[in-house]
């Protein structure tokens, strides 16, 4: 057992984040910890204050040290997106978790997000089961259509099928995580006979997840499926997201599932150093650079640095600042979410290699430890008040 100091607080923190703690209840619930982790687009973009790019193969050995630090320090989720833009090198996420996966011990391995309309859910199943079986049972999918749109003519598909490709596919995905022999058909993709798919997981079956951008539509569809939620959160005031929240658990309970037993998780940017003006500071260059960029394409004016600062705040969508800070906005959003997960981007473009290791032992060694123990009160005292 090792101990953290925190300048607001004094923790014992033993290093097992998944250990089962047992609630004081009727029904003798068990409850799972909240999870912390990362989640990345591996982002090679130039430094704002050099100018130089590193080669692909330096960011890659970069991101499997990031990787493999947050294992070390008791994070437990590391996550990537998926882009085909020449900003970002993640157009094969389970590749990279598959070489992660050989590097950790326990840390949970996710694409954030699969951009499952462009995908065939046959070789998505199949990759991630691979990862399963190297990692020993600690690979999830989360499942999404994507924030950009290279994949779609890249891969031979109409971008007007966006949302009935999605439906149909994540349809085929579960069907496939349900039974090893398979009879389907659909509109998009060939059918499948009684044929297997090969091969299984280590878990029994790949956990799902559905990413959502706040629209009631995905909302419903994750609920109504019985899938567990992961709620992007990358600007705005957090707390307008509240109804969304308690739609899909609604809609789930109407549905027929427990909303108790589906997670959900709040994917935000964000960023911690030991003192909260070198956390904006460091952090602001490369978002300024990529959201500009962003801006300029689909025709908005990219994020000032007044809107940046004010997004920074308690109540606003960035976890930027000093561990004490981004304890307090975990909890706050807590309050009014009662999500089991965050992941936050460390880095929306590119920051010194050294600050993201910094900012990765922060959040597992000062953040998580408090926040874990919190919610776990809360949720004690939630248990015991009925």
């Amino acid at each position: 057992m090792t101990e953290y100091p925190c300048s607001r607080y004094h923790i014992h923190y033993s290093r097992q984040p998944t250990e089962r703690i047992l609630l004081i209840s009727a029904s003798n619930v068990l409850d799972t910890p909240f999870e912390l982790g990362v989640y990345s687009f591996v982002e090679n973009t130039p430094d704002p204050e050099t100018g130089r790019s590193l080669t692909p193969t330096e960011r890659m050995s970069n991101l499997l040290e990031t990787m493999e630090l947050a294992d070390q320090v008791g994070l437990d989720v590391f996550a990537l997106g998926e882009h085909h833009r020449p900003e970002f090198l993640s157009s094969a996420p389970a590749v990279i978790l598959a070489a992660a996966a050989a590097r950790t011990q326990r840390i949970r391995l996710s694409s954030a997000v699969t951009v499952l309309s462009s995908d065939d859910p046959v070789r998505v199943f199949q990759d991630f089961a691979t990862l399963d079986l190297i990692s020993q049972g600690r690979a999830e999918v989360m499942a999404g259509r994507g924030s950009f749109i290279e994949s779609f003519p890249l891969f031979g598909y109409d971008l007007k099928d966006y949302n009935e490709l999605f439906s149909e596919n994540l349809g085929l995905l579960l069907a496939l995580n349900e039974a090893e022999k398979i009879t389907w058909s659909g509109k998009h993709r060939a059918p499948l006979n009684n044929l297997g798919v090969y091969p299984r997981p280590h878990q029994e079956k790949l956990p799902v997840w559905v990413a959502v951008g706040g629209t009631p539509e995905s909302v419903v569809r994750a609920a109504s499926l019985g899938l567990p939620m992961a709620l992007a959160i990358i600007g705005g005031m957090p707390e307008q997201f509240a109804p969304f929240v308690q739609y899909y658990r609604e809609t789930a309970g109407e549905a027929g599932h427990d909303p108790d037993q589906l997670p959900i998780s709040v994917n935000s940017h964000g960023f911690i150093a030991d003192d909260s003006k070198q956390a904006a500071d460091d952090y602001w260059p490369g978002y300024q650079h990529i959201m500009g960029k962003i801006g300029r394409e689909r025709g908005w004016r990219g994020t000032s640095r007044a809107q940046y600062d004010a997004s920074i705040g308690l109540r606003g969508a960035d976890f930027i600042g000093n561990p004490d800070e981004i304890i307090e906005k975990i909890l706050f959003q807590h309050n009014f979410f009662s999500h089991q997960r965050l992941l936050l981007q460390l880095g929306v473009g590119t920051i010194a290699h050294s600050k993201v290791l910094r900012a990765i032992e922060l959040l597992g060694t000062q953040v998580a430890p408090v926040v874990r123990e919190e919610i776990r009160r809360r949720n004690v005292i939630r248990e015991i008040a009925g």
